[in-house]
């Protein structure tokens, strides 16, 4: 079975290759991303593989299934990059990894809370230059303060988990409640009671119609003046002008993103000799209560190890026909 797998770095080959050896799979790696100026590389290929920037529209699939491709992998859990209507009219069948490391996302949020409260970001640059004020530097502690995870899938609830052992209360919003978290202490309430009541907000739910710039001008207005917003989900959950807007104003007192909506653009490339053409992006940088990190969330050992073996399993298991629990179109 030929895989053409797009968004290549060179640690995806090392997994991939590793999780592929000794199987049926012939993999080609590809550094560009899958879009129509580039699906013409899929001839001769049987499947594809994919990950969260590739553009993967009506006319993608298509074009991939004119061309003898049947199958696509996503090395991802959101699928918002795929259109699987027209996937399922072209009898093109979409995989993704619904798990792969739910914590190393979880982690990552926490490490932007605590970046963005005790400023490490400033500090460690003021250190090296022999700079050792601490004014400036004053954070506050995390213990007895509200938090509002919006979202409780397996990445939202690892998140819940660590925070309740930072002595934080924790709201949670989510179409399914847990369990396991209303145990654990965790209070599910509406987004109206999450957002007026939350110190800290992180964004933990897929990207659909129902949440597309949920964060806007109209929700921060019910939340608290110098509410922190941490998204490592998907970046169109936050109108990025509407958030500087309220960074201007003091609404938001703390920003920390893993995610952007034109991260497409930018992310998961060397742009330290380009001049970046997003104004917006390169306004939000400038402020000193704003961090950004470049989708490196899921980035762990553990994960990209599982999200190789899951995504060469599934292959697999399309390839005899054993299993379909994956499937999404």
């Amino acid at each position: 079975m030929r895989v053409a797998v797009f968004s290549c770095k060179p640690y995806d080959k090392r997994t991939l290759s590793d999780c592929a050896h000794g199987t049926s799979l012939s993999l080609s790696f590809f550094e560009s991303r899958l879009s129509m100026e580039t699906v013409k590389l899929v001839q001769d290929f049987d499947a594809v593989s994919c990950f969260v920037n590739d553009d993967i529209n009506a006319d993608v699939i298509a074009s991939l299934k004119q061309q003898g491709v049947h199958v696509i992998a996503l090395r991802c859990t959101g699928f918002n990059n795929v259109d699987l209507q027209a996937a399922k009219d072209q009898d093109v069948q979409v995989f993704h990894v619904p798990d792969y490391s739910p914590t190393s996302v979880a982690e990552h949020a926490v490490a932007l809370i605590m970046t963005l409260n005790r400023k490490t970001h400033r500090a460690y640059h003021r250190v090296k230059e022999g700079n050792f004020a601490l004014e400036g530097l004053m954070g506050f502690n995390l213990e007895g303060k509200t938090v509002g995870c919006v979202g409780t899938g397996r990445i939202g609830a690892a998140f819940c988990r660590i925070m309740k052992g930072f002595g934080c209360h924790v709201y949670c919003y989510d179409l399914y409640p847990s369990e396991a978290l209303i145990e654990l202490g965790c209070e599910y309430v509406s987004l109206e009671d999450l957002y007026e009541k939350s110190d800290i907000i992180s964004l933990h739910c897929p990207l659909n119609q129902s949440t597309h710039h949920l964060i806007n001008q109209q929700t921060l207005a019910k939340m608290k003046d110098g509410v922190m917003i941490i998204n490592t989900s998907r970046g169109a959950l936050v109108h990025a002008q509407e958030a500087i807007d309220a960074l201007y104003t003091g609404k938001i007192g703390f920003l920390g993103l893993d995610v952007y909506e034109q991260e497409n653009e930018i992310f998961f490339e060397d742009m330290s000799s380009h001049i970046i053409q997003d104004s917006v992006f390169q306004l939000m940088l400038t402020f000193p209560n704003v961090v950004v990190t470049g989708h490196q969330g899921y980035f762990t050992h553990e994960a990209l190890s599982h999200i190789a073996a899951t995504t060469v399993d599934n292959l697999l298991h399309y390839r005899t026909k054993e299993s379909q629990s994956r499937r999404l179109a």
